[in-house]
């Protein structure tokens, strides 16, 4: 037997669409973020550039899946059906490595937020600051406080990721199921 609409929280292509929506927003916000002031958490060189390349690339990933949904495109959904495995897995492997680098670095973040968000010393000998300083609130937090929410937020776009990725294959499966039978689309009902 199978189930349509089982483990669905909005209809399906109207809510696969919204969830990459929203999964587009927040990656490429993040991806952005770290970009611009991830020097002042990481503090090895082209690390916050990967972070953040990563967070740009989980966005394309959600623009290409609204863009396959919303055209209720066979062979694009086979594409991103392909691709959110990839994507999960390493950003699987990115969460572990900056909870690990967040904790490693605490001692510096600290030092940052006593020095009035100033770039770490070593880093700052090294060229990496730009022309951003490093945000006050952060600072304002506390370290344990933006530790806590930055592991929140990196499980959080994994749950994310998983089920944008079951929804693209659900779409799949509904468009191979259904696609010798007459359904509600272009007219399929009022054909005589």
């Amino acid at each position: 037997m199978w189930c349509d609409n089982c483990l669905l929280l909005l209809p399906l292509r109207g809510g696969a669409i919204a969830w990459g929506v929203v999964m587009f927003l927040y990656s490429l916000a993040g991806g952005i973020f770290l970009l611009n002031w991830g020097q002042y958490l990481f503090f090895v060189f082209p690390e916050w550039q990967i972070y953040g390349g990563i967070g740009i690339g989980v966005a394309v990933a959600a623009a290409l899946s609204i863009l396959a949904l919303s055209n209720r495109s066979y062979i694009w959904t086979r594409v991103c059906k392909f691709i959110w495995p990839f994507i999960i897995i390493i950003c699987a492997v990115r969460c572990i490595i900056m909870i690990v680098e967040l904790q490693r670095g605490k001692d510096k973040i600290q030092w940052e937020c006593s020095n009035g968000g100033q770039l770490w010393t070593d880093s700052a000998e090294a060229g990496y600051g730009g022309s951003a300083s490093f945000p006050t609130g952060f600072c304002t937090t506390g370290f344990s406080s933006l530790y806590a929410a930055f592991i929140v937020g990196l499980l959080v776009d994994l749950v994310f990721q998983m089920y944008m990725f079951f929804l693209v294959w659900r779409f799949q499966k509904r468009l191979e199921h259904y696609s010798n039978m007459k359904g509600p689309f272009y007219g399929g009902y009022y054909n005589a």
